[in-house]
């Protein structure tokens, strides 16, 4: 298999600027308010997303720890294997969250509920829809 590359498409901003403080998922956020900055280039792409009134946010995880195989999630005091955690420290560092869209202004999208340092490439945005992504029955 070959390698896999990635063109972060903006940069997400918000107050937080180191990990330590950093909301730990976007449902524990509140009201913690950033924004995204496209890249010219995706601005016609962001053409009905108002429409939602949530988005998924994929971005790089560019600051986390290397990769490793058992991790102590933050609200826990035993160890997992990464894939049963929501660990940063994975072998491709991929972040995503469930941010409320609150407007777009041209490449600008004002998001709530944010929980990722401040400066973190973007690499895909996509529209949170309930009937496809909420299994409130599931087991966790």
């Amino acid at each position: 298999m070959g390698d896999i590359v990635f063109h972060p498409i903006g940069t997400i901003h918000s107050a937080f600027k180191q990990q330590e403080g950093t909301p730990i998922q976007s449902a524990l956020a509140g009201d913690a308010a950033g924004w995204i900055e496209l890249l010219p280039a995706y601005t016609a792409s962001l053409l009905d997303l108002h429409e939602f009134e949530r988005i998924w946010v994929l971005y790089h995880l560019d600051r986390t720890a290397d990769f490793r195989p058992l991790v102590t999630p933050y609200l826990d005091t035993a160890q997992h294997g990464l894939f049963a955690t929501r660990s940063p420290a994975r072998p491709n560092p991929i972040g995503m969250s469930v941010l409320r869209l609150h407007s777009i202004e041209g490449a600008r999208l004002n998001v709530i509920g944010v929980d990722i340092l401040d400066g973190t490439p973007l690499l895909d945005i996509k529209p949170y829809v309930p009937d496809f992504d909420a299994f409130t029955s599931s087991r966790a």
